[in-house]
């Protein structure tokens, strides 16, 4: 399997390439050559098989011989050595849970993924690759815990100050070793813009081997898949499942979309976003026109430009049509989302975090429309709600149990380093670190 740019102008690469380069030379997202067809009889024997068996399956075309068969199957057990219970919310929706990860985040999966990839791409290396990574949220922890230790590894965190939770925060400011956060005084789009500099700068290129841990990166993104297979597994009913992902930078839909094209059974996908609606004002109007974030209670959608909705369009071959038969999108205020969460919880004892309240309702909504009462669907919970307290415990009205695997980061702490919004300032230190 081969990648080429999506801004066609550099050559195509390897799996390995594209994961240690993370962005094409010509600043284009890698995507692959082609979308492999799952095997003959998985769909319909997937309940027979292991998580291990359907990561190893999926994962295997992708990766091609950049690793080999005993070393990705041994990154694909420990990146999904936890559980992904499907859990039926009421009659019609049920909500897989994907926050059963060290850092309580459906993150995980593609950082523990990508981590393992570059830890054996840079196994024999005299130099060491600096991984930078935007997080307007549950990347940053992730990616860190992914990450700590790992030899010939350098991980740069940016985050916007004061947008994102205690818990999250904690994640990604407290491990030390080879982990470094910088907090930037702005917004995730400011973050990621200097990312996106950062990757275009000479100097910085010429100095250091550099690489992202961001969705863009095919390491991050094409693993995301497996959510999608898992809950696929534990389908009880006969039609596929209408699935509705909380969306944001739309690395997660996007991984569904690719593994639907491949062969799994999916009615068709919902992008529920928070009031960052530049997507949902596309699919009604046709004109992409990237925002600045707006700061709202499911702050890891609180994104702009979405980096990964290109390779959307990109899946559908720029058919506005074909997306709009197969995938919609929606936005839903924060006054909703509160509100769900507390009617949810009453209703049927059942705890959404913010991102998840905004995929339940707006799923709810959908299967309320004309001809689609008979249907049944997904959301993806994507974080544990511990990691919004202030937001979850007031809809609510009492304290969400603090989880034993993030008890100890209370009494850790944080290290990071405050700088504005400067390509200059993080140049400087990039350069002289």
């Amino acid at each position: 399997m081969n990648y080429y740019s999506l801004n066609n102008q550099s050559p195509k690469v390897t799996f390995g390439e594209a994961a240690l380069r993370g962005q094409a030379p010509d600043k284009g997202l890698y995507f692959p050559e082609k979308v492999p067809t799952l095997p003959d009889g998985f769909i319909k024997n997937i309940k027979n098989l292991s998580k291990e068996e359907i990561g190893f399956t999926v994962m295997k075309p992708y990766v091609g011989d950049s690793l080999p068969t005993d070393v990705l199957q041994q990154i694909i057990n420990e990146t999904i050595n936890f559980d992904f219970p499907l859990i039926p919310i009421t009659d019609n929706i049920s909500s897989l849970e994907l926050f059963h990860g060290p850092t309580l985040a459906f993150k995980d999966v593609g950082a523990r993924f990508m981590s393992r990839c570059l830890g054996y791409f840079n196994r024999n290396a005299y130099h060491h690759t600096t991984v930078l990574v935007a997080t307007s949220g549950d990347t940053g922890g992730a990616v860190a815990n992914g990450f700590l230790g790992v030899d010939g590894i350098d991980v740069v965190i940016l985050y916007p100050s004061g947008k994102v939770s205690k818990i999250q925060e904690l994640q990604l400011t407290t491990l030390g070793k080879n982990i470094k956060a910088i907090e930037v005084n702005g917004t995730f789009d400011d973050c990621q813009a200097l990312v996106k500099q950062v990757f275009a700068d000479k100097d910085l290129n010429n100095k250091l081997s550099l690489t992202s841990a961001n969705s863009i990166n095919v390491a991050r993104w094409l693993p995301q898949q497996l959510y999608y297979f898992l809950a696929y597994q534990q389908w009880k009913h006969d039609e596929p499942p209408v699935i509705c992902v909380p969306s944001g930078n739309f690395g997660n839909i996007c991984a569904g979309v690719i593994a639907n094209i491949s062969g799994l059974p999916v009615k068709h996908f919902l992008a529920a976003c928070n009031a960052n609606d530049v997507v949902p004002t596309y699919m009604q109007t046709a004109k992409y026109e990237p925002k600045q974030a707006v700061a709202t209670v499911s702050n890891a959608m609180d994104v702009g430009n979405p980096s990964n909705f290109i390779r959307i369009i990109e899946l559908f071959h720029q058919q506005f049509d074909s997306l709009k038969s197969m995938f919609s999108s929606v936005s839903i205020s924060d006054e909703i989302t509160v509100d769900t969460i507390k009617r949810v919880y009453k209703e049927h004892n059942y705890t959404l975090d913010p991102h998840g309240a905004v995929a339940y309702y707006a799923l709810e909504q959908y299967l309320k429309e004309e001809g689609k009462s008979l249907e049944k669907g997904i959301i993806l919970e994507t974080a544990h709600p511990v990691k919004f307290p202030d937001t979850v415990e007031e809809a609510i009205g009492t304290e969400v149990a603090i989880p034993e695997e993030v008890k100890y980061l209370l009494d850790q702490q944080k290290q990071s380093i405050l700088m504005e919004p400067s390509f200059e300032a993080l140049k400087e230190w990039l350069m002289n670190r």
